[in-house]
């Protein structure tokens, strides 16, 4: 619950809406000094809202992380003891609204893991993700289920249904991993979202092969609408933020 919070506080929008209501504050004090710092904390709000609301600073920060993650073809990745998919792309079977598993926007994690293991890059694969949301299986399970249908052997995968934080992912893949004798592994998650992974499991003592997938940004010509605000775009800035915020703070 208070990690939720603090993500919801430093994105664009959560960080907008506190430096408004402080300026709002000010604004209605008896002292004009206050008054114009409330005015000032204000407009300080809504330009940095409009700010991570362009599409060219949110396409230019996300790239930024996706740069570092890199991307590379399946021929081009070395083979590894083992492969760990990263949760948060697929919610389980949850009646009667929805009688399947259901795709998030991640999934291309789970392609990239059975495209890897079709590769033969890894015999074995650790799936990490627990229970996010209540009454749900835990994600390792459901992603199970659907890599089985790509055609991954049941045998081939290892779950690990408890974490529900991307430094949990490494903590406790990393412990499945030590008990057999795994210390290097093809890690798959989202090209956004590899940096942070990498450093923890890194952290964790377990070489990282990045396996990135899901790129949001690729090459285009500038266009007149980058520069017009956009609902989409604020959205992903808050996720890079996120990233970039989380791998800071060890998170």
């Amino acid at each position: 619950m208070l990690s939720k919070l603090v993500i919801a506080a430093i994105s664009p929008l959560g960080t907008a809406l506190l430096l408004g209501l402080a300026g709002l504050a000010l604004a209605t004090g008896a002292s004009a000094v206050r008054r114009r710092a409330g005015l000032l904390l204000i407009a300080g709000a809504l330009g940095w809202l409009a700010i991570w609301s362009l599409p060219v600073a949110s396409d230019g920060l996300r790239g930024w992380l996706e740069e570092a993650a890199g991307s590379r073809a399946v021929e081009a990745l070395p083979p590894a003891q083992a492969l760990v998919v990263l949760g948060g792309s697929i919610r389980g079977a949850r009646l009667p609204r929805r009688p399947y598993p259901d795709l998030g926007a991640s999934a291309d994690r789970l392609w990239h893991a059975a495209r890897l293991h079709r590769a033969a890059k890894a015999p074995l694969l650790v799936l990490s993700g627990g229970t996010v949301h209540e009454g749900e299986a835990p994600e390792a399970q459901v992603m199970r289920l659907f890599l089985v249908e790509l055609g991954v052997p049941p045998a081939a995968m290892v779950l690990e249904p408890a974490s529900v934080t991307t430094a949990e992912n490494a903590a406790f893949s990393a412990r499945l991993l030590r008990q057999r004798g795994i210390r290097q592994v093809l890690l798959v998650t989202s090209a956004l979202h590899m940096r942070r992974a990498r450093a923890l499991f890194e952290r964790e003592g377990i070489g990282v092969i990045p396996a990135p997938t899901d790129h949001e940004i690729v090459d285009r010509p500038f266009r007149l609408l980058d520069m017009v605000p956009d609902a989409e775009a604020l959205e992903g800035s808050g996720r890079a933020i996120k990233e970039i915020v989380g791998a800071w703070a060890g998170r």
